[in-house]
């Protein structure tokens, strides 16, 4: 495809194999554009039946196979049965508050006691601790889970382990050959796991820990004997999904299923505290993928990120509605309040950036908001596709935050890092991490991460680029169209939404919105009229075409997006960016739509 990003970037149309698409179109009765993008995929066979309708009950594996797991479930199972008080120490992110609230909800239909403790941020860090642990047990708590941390902790397991506390930890984060003497640690991602769950984040390994205890107390006949209705696991799928869909953990496999299960249980409303955020934004129409990542997550995410840690836990536990339309509330204003740190830091930080030459970006500071920290990271790691790591200082120890690009795997070198003695502490996983460092070993870090990036031979293209699967008619715009794209879905990390193009495209009026945004009235060749919007473009080379009303032919490239209001459904283009018209060469066999 021969045109002129006005953005700088290339367009270029995906590879399929066209025997592939006639197989899935003929065996499977299926639309030549949702083969097209099944072939694009190279979705196996074997799995498009599974892929096109993935439910819980066909692609649940044995929770078995996870290590540790059925021993976890056991030590659990004993202290529901004598009435032990549980502790849950969950991470501050939105997957540790899904986590926390999970257990708790699960605890409280049984008639659980429980405690909760969430770390503050900036005063205790990441994860466990032994003042986290010591405010569990002078609580009285019998027994300590940890959820979305503690696989690295081994003094503070210590430390519950001298005061006769067991500890179960489950976790997803990468871990060391050598691990912390809990009682179990359940987590996928473990050395010696052979589950083949490494996808899951930590509320997707909290609901196969859920269904194992189930099982075993079903068989008990506890439940009945107890008096208790056995909780539908079913209706936690919410919170599942929601720490998925966040935690941008890849959308295959299992974690598909959940999210798309999960997505209905979202829908109906049944969580007081979702429920009420979902209203606070205003979103209308079902709850999508887009809505939970770039809307809800990052509300659930603010009071973490400004000192506020216990917030979206209490959240997505709350049972009250005046309590949960306060708290829901106050995120909305903390979010804002987040916004305006972020974008602040992040011009400060952008203009820091001198040798871009470095395989990594690695940056640091004094006193950088350590709640922002993350975003920034990804920011940059976005604009500049390098891996890139923002360290906060403050009294000589650094607090970084690390993001990474498709093949460079973060997390696994923040541990060696720790295992040669570079760093404090540190986690996580292939795409993201963080670890705590002394300032005068900042140096040290950054030749150790630049050898082992240079040691692997990574190569990062500069050139910017827009994947995209076909080329459509401007008549495609349309709910039917819409349809059978989101027959794919639940699109996100692992499954990206498809991006079209539409060619020959002239402005028939336009208008900006919310300050940055351009909405558009488009006409094709054909006489087909297309609603578009373009986000943050005003400011852009995007907006010489959408604003400037001429009779310049150009092409644009998106996504297509379902806008319901007052029970009223119209389909938008997204714009992702516009080239100019020049001479179409390698365009794909025929136009779809």
């Amino acid at each position: 495809m021969s045109s002129q990003s006005v953005t700088g970037k290339k367009w270029v149309l995906k590879d399929f194999n066209i025997e592939e698409l006639n197989f899935i179109k003929d065996n499977f009765y299926l639309d030549e554009i949702v083969a097209k993008l099944l072939a694009i995929r190279k979705i196996k066979r074997e799995e498009i039946k599974n892929y096109l309708d993935p439910t819980i009950k066909n692609i649940l594996p044995n929770p078995n196979t996870i290590e540790d797991l059925e021993k976890a479930s056991k030590r659990l199972i004993y202290a529901i049965k004598n009435k032990q008080k549980i502790g849950i120490f969950g991470d501050y992110d939105v997957d540790g508050a899904c986590s926390t609230a999970l257990l708790a909800n699960f605890f409280s239909l049984i008639n659980i006691e429980y405690e909760i403790h969430i770390p503050d941020r900036q005063k205790e860090g990441y994860g466990p601790s032994e003042s986290g642990f010591k405010k569990l047990i002078d609580r009285k708590v019998d027994l300590i889970i940890t959820v979305d941390c503690g696989t690295l902790s081994f003094k503070p397991i210590e430390f519950a382990n001298n005061k006769n506390k067991d500890v179960i930890i489950i976790d997803h984060h990468q871990s060391e050959v050598k691990l912390p003497e809990a009682h179990s640690i359940v987590n996928p991602n473990r050395y010696d796991d052979k589950s083949n769950l490494k996808h899951l984040c930590a509320s997707g390994v909290c609901f196969m820990f859920l269904i194992k205890v189930c099982s075993l107390l079903r068989k008990e006949n506890w439940f009945k004997n107890n008096n208790f209705k056995e909780p539908n696991l079913i209706d936690f799928l919410d919170l599942v999904s929601l720490g998925t869909i966040c935690d941008v953990v890849p959308l295959v496999g299992l974690n598909r299923a959940i999210v798309k299960q999960g997505l209905k249980i979202i829908r109906q409303k049944k969580n007081l505290g979702l429920k009420t955020l979902i209203d606070i934004c205003n979103i209308s129409g079902d709850p999508t993928t887009y809505h939970v990542g770039y809307i809800l997550g990052p509300r659930i995410n603010a009071g973490g990120r400004v000192g506020k840690c216990d917030y979206a836990a209490n959240l997505l536990l709350n049972i009250n509605p005046k309590n949960a339309f306060k708290i829901a509330t106050e995120l909305n204003r903390y979010n804002k309040e987040r916004q305006l740190i972020e974008s602040e830091l992040l011009i400060k930080i952008l203009k820091e950036i001198k040798d871009l030459n470095d395989p990594v970006i690695i940056l640091y500071g004094k006193e950088w908001h350590e709640g922002v920290i993350g975003i920034i990271a990804s920011k940059i790691k976005e604009r500049y596709n390098k891996p890139t790591i923002i360290i906060s200082l403050k009294d000589g120890i650094g607090k970084a935050s690390a993001r990474s690009v498709v093949g460079f795997d973060i997390g696994a070198l923040i541990v060696s890092a720790v295992q040669n003695g570079l760093l404090i502490k540190g986690g996580g996983h292939k795409m993201a991490g963080g670890f705590s460092v002394h300032e005068n070993n900042i140096q040290k870090i950054k030749e150790f991460i630049f050898k082992k990036f240079n040691k692997q031979n990574y190569k990062i293209s500069t050139e910017k680029k827009v994947l995209i699967d076909s080329v459509i008619s401007p008549s495609a715009v349309n709910l039917e169209f819409y349809n059978k794209i989101n027959s794919l879905s639940p699109f996100g990390s692992g499954n990206s939404e498809p991006k079209f193009t539409i060619e020959n495209l002239k402005l028939l009026n336009s208008k900006i919105v919310g300050e940055k945004h351009i909405k558009s009235n488009l006409i094709g060749s054909d006489g087909s009229c297309i609603k578009s919007i373009s986000f943050n473009s005003v400011d852009s080379n995007i907006s010489a075409y959408l604003l400037k009303k001429g009779n310049k032919t150009f092409n644009i490239a998106g996504k297509l997006s379902l806008n319901e209001w007052k029970g009223k459904k119209n389909v938008e283009f997204i714009i992702d960016d516009i080239s100019v018209n020049k001479t179409h060469e390698n365009t794909v066999p025929s136009s779809i739509g």
